[in-house]
């Protein structure tokens, strides 16, 4: 095997290998060779096949495989040998035009492998990034809003009886049609719909066409659907609905207290205090960890640059830009919709695609010279997670993961990824500042209007 390095620029290698005809010759003789031992072929007793009638029969099929076998071979034996990392599976360029010849022996094994370096480069001292990490105490007071709100949903009510004025916080009973052009529309229409007047539930202007209704009062009321309302054949457009009135009820006392949990299938009020407790603190916990990760993520994309593998960055961004088109074709947008052209939008998430790149390089390399790794049990944990999401189609779903190694790399990608994140966590600087639940949800309302502006 003759190899020759044919380009050198930044992270890009081109790497020329030939093997002799003579090579491949040798290789097909011992593969038909082993083979003569295990084909029956009439005429001839088991092993005593000539060899000129094995080649006859075979030798083209086996050449192919020895040739596909050589290239792969050669291939991994130069890199290794060269002691190089490719960022990619190597690229391999074999000309059509040689390949017939290779095959009947009449030629050498030439060709090229192409590939990108992965960048070297020094991990930092993670004990010199500074972190501001912000926490919510949950208090007693907080606990007892949601507490409340349960109950004000949880609300028993009574029927007001005959010709009741349906009032702001009454539970109406109605049937309604809503029509649009005077044609009745899908999803228009109801029976017996239930309907806390106040609660904001239905198209603005609606309540307030059944406020002061008697009981089993008829109207008919216009209101106007919201101009981003998600039906396309409803938005904007002024409707009506005939309605009859057939109950209306008032809000009940709830009194707040360990039978109230008890009808909620709980031992007492303080088992509900803890299980909102618990609720609250793994939300907010869940943003806790959403900030300083992108604040980790945010220092280590300032300290690190270096270049990247051309091709591992195309097939990131193509990634990245094929979902952004397929999202503008299913809502209908262009770019000008979007006040920008293809060229600057391609620019912008080129950008996302290169801090995406890099960082994920750095977290690479954090996590493998600590070696930090996966378990099979935390890939179990991810499946079953997983498979959850398709209820009545688990096995499938199952299946799927089991017998698919990419699919079943997605899985432990983020895992791995939190893993290193909490590694290097440890080492940094993290101070604890405590804020409201107001100030935290603040906080992230922000960073997806930073994520949407840097999206374009």
């Amino acid at each position: 095997m003759q190899v020759t390095e044919t380009l050198s620029e930044g992270l890009k290698r081109e790497l020329k290998i030939v093997i002799p005809a003579t090579e491949l010759a040798a290789k097909l003789d011992s593969y038909l060779d082993e083979l003569k031992d295990k084909v029956r072929i009439n005429g001839f007793r088991p092993g005593k096949v000539p060899a000129g009638h094995m080649k006859r029969m075979y030798g083209r099929q086996a050449m192919a495989e020895i040739v596909s076998r050589t290239i792969q071979e050669s291939s991994l034996k130069a890199i290794e040998d060269r002691s190089e990392r490719p960022a990619l599976q190597p690229d391999i360029d074999l000309a059509d035009d040689e390949a017939q010849a290779i095959i009947e022996g009449s030629a050498d094994l030439a060709f090229k492998v192409i590939y990108d370096l992965l960048p070297q480069f020094e991990v930092v001292d993670f004990s010199g990034i500074e972190l501001t990490r912000e926490v919510v105490e949950v208090s007693d007071e907080g606990v007892m809003e949601q507490v409340e709100a349960i109950a004000a949903n949880n609300r028993a009510y009574e029927s007001k009886g005959e010709g009741a004025v349906a009032q702001s916080g009454d539970r109406v009973t109605m049937s309604y049609v809503g029509k649009l052009d005077g044609v009745p529309f899908d999803g228009g229409a109801d029976e017996n719909g239930q309907l806390v007047l106040g609660s904001g539930q239905f198209i603005p202007g609606f309540e307030d066409g059944v406020i002061g209704m008697k009981q089993g009062e008829e109207k008919v009321i216009s209101v106007t659907f919201p101009a981003d309302y998600p039906a396309a054949n409803l938005a904007g457009k002024e409707v009506t609905f005939d309605i009859v009135l057939k109950d209306v009820a008032a809000p009940g006392e709830t009194k707040i207290d360990d039978d109230f949990a008890k009808s909620l299938g709980l031992e007492s009020l303080d088992s509900l205090k803890d299980i909102i407790r618990g609720q609250i603190e793994n939300q907010f916990g869940a943003m806790t960890r959403q900030r300083v990760k992108r604040q980790l993520l945010d220092k280590l994309d300032e300290v690190y640059s270096f270049d990247l593998p051309s091709k591992l960055l195309e097939t990131e961004f193509q990634n990245i830009w094929n979902q952004v088109e397929n999202d503008m074709k299913r809502n209908g947008k262009t770019f000008e919709d979007e006040e920008t052209t293809e060229e600057a939008a391609k620019a912008d998430y080129r950008k996302i695609a290169e801090r995406r790149v890099r960082l994920g390089l750095v977290l690479s390399e954090v996590g493998e010279k600590n070696k930090i790794e996966v378990t099979e049990e935390e890939v179990q944990r991810a499946l079953f997670e997983r498979v959850r999401q398709f209820p009545g189609q688990e096995r499938q779903v199952f299946e799927f993961y089991k017998n698919n190694p990419q699919a079943l790399a997605t899985l432990r990608a983020p895992i791995y990824e939190e893993k290193v994140v909490d590694f290097i966590l440890s080492l940094a600087k993290v101070t604890d500042k405590t804020v409201t639940k107001e100030e935290m949800q603040k906080l992230v309302a922000e960073d997806e209007d930073k994520d949407e502006s840097a999206a374009g």
